[in-house]
């Protein structure tokens, strides 16, 4: 059972990845944070009596959960909206303001439904890929890319040499290339 320092650890070690996790999937700085937030809270609530070393696993999925959740309770406003903006009109025209309006670009709303999936199946497909890298590789690109730590913090961090941090960088990004390539996944 994890105690209260030791969850609220994790959390804070945990935060910046989820956040980034939902603003790639919803990108929305807001709804990412409401996402992450709500996800810690379940987290809290539900899952607060397991072992420490089952949270990171657990939270992942919560946050997974919880983005897709997001998408499906958009997906259900967006039709009462548009039913209730049709059934309004009352100068006979048929037609739904709404319809007319567009999508910011970078919204989510401006993405089809099956890029939305096919975005959320490979972000799925990706963590996989991450997960099967050597610990050293996995943690090296996860610290980069992930954490967005420069070279210096993490050779600091992973107690190494900042040519050893290079090294595992690159066999890890060739890695995972290949390995994404090999399920269809064009870079």
């Amino acid at each position: 059972m994890a105690t209260r320092a030791e969850l609220s650890e994790f959390l804070a070690g945990a935060e910046r990845r989820a956040y980034k996790q939902a603003l790639f999937a919803v990108r929305d700085q807001d709804n990412a944070l409401d996402i992450v937030q709500d996800a810690m809270s379940r987290l809290c609530e539900s899952y607060s009596d397991r072992p420490v070393n089952e949270l990171p696993l657990l939270f992942t999925r919560i946050v997974q959960n919880a983005v897709l959740d997001f998408f499906r309770r958009q997906k259900v406003r967006s039709t009462w909206v548009t039913l209730f903006s049709a059934l309004s009109s009352h100068d006979g025209d048929e037609t739904d303001p709404l319809e007319s309006l567009e999508a910011q670009p970078d919204s989510a709303a401006a993405e089809s439904a099956q890029d939305q999936v096919e975005r959320i199946q490979v972000i799925g497909i990706i963590e996989q890929e991450i997960s099967r890298l050597p610990a050293r590789q996995r943690e090296a690109f996860l610290l980069r890319y992930w954490e967005d730590l420069d070279v210096a913090e993490t050779a600091a961090t992973m107690k190494c040499s900042e040519g050893s941090v290079k090294t595992h960088c690159s066999r890890a990004t060739q890695a995972l290339a290949k390995a994404l390539r090999s399920r269809g996944i064009q870079l």
